[in-house]
């Protein structure tokens, strides 16, 4: 049985909109909205906020939230996220949940853990669904995915995918969140980036 770690990473300092995980959504910060649909996730073991910010962090731990420190020189969500791995080795796949997906569904979390699951060899994962909207396929804030027709990504655009062919490959958008193995997601942190 996988013993799995659900990591958030929580950053202050936004490029696009600084103290983001702080803002308010209904009396409630918005990294916490993510938390509590999270933890209704059945498959993971256990949940955790990454950030390198008193502020997030004191938050959190005032709602019991557990909670690591990490280094000012994560340069990004994934990196944030291998640190705690790196130093909670007991996990054998850890997934990444973005901080600002306030409606993440648990069953997205399990339906990824389930892939760790079913396959041994599946390295790395995440989650898309349809888009249902022209909105949503203009909106650069939705991340739209190419996938093969074995449901492996080719490339992921901000922008609309040109295609010929939606009827059979309808368009997709990626949701937050990724998986990995644990050793594969410390490997990735290492790289440089390209």
């Amino acid at each position: 049985m996988l013993r799995t770690l659900g990591v958030i990473p929580a950053r202050y300092g936004s490029t696009r909109f600084p103290g983001k995980m702080l803002a308010d959504i209904n009396g409630k910060p918005l990294f916490m909205w993510t938390y509590d649909g999270a933890k209704k996730a059945r498959k993971l073991d256990h949940l955790i906020v990454a950030t390198d910010d008193e502020r997030i962090a004191d938050v959190a731990e005032r709602h019991g939230i557990d909670v690591m420190m990490t280094s000012l020189r994560c340069r990004n969500g994934t990196e944030r996220t291998a640190e705690v791995a790196k130093n909670l080795t007991f996990y054998d796949v850890v997934i990444n949940i973005q901080g600002d997906e306030p409606m993440i569904k648990s069953e997205f979390i399990d339906q990824l853990i389930e892939v760790f699951e079913a396959n041994p060899q599946i390295e790395i994962a995440t989650i898309t669904t349809h888009i249902r909207t022209k909105r949503q396929w203009y909106n650069p804030n939705v991340v739209k995915v190419v996938t093969d027709i074995n449901g492996f990504a080719l490339y992921f655009s901000r922008s609309p995918i040109p295609s010929e062919n939606t009827e059979y490959f309808p368009p997709r958008k990626h949701i937050g969140i990724y998986g990995y193995r644990r050793e594969t997601l410390l490997r990735l942190a290492e790289l440089e980036p390209t």
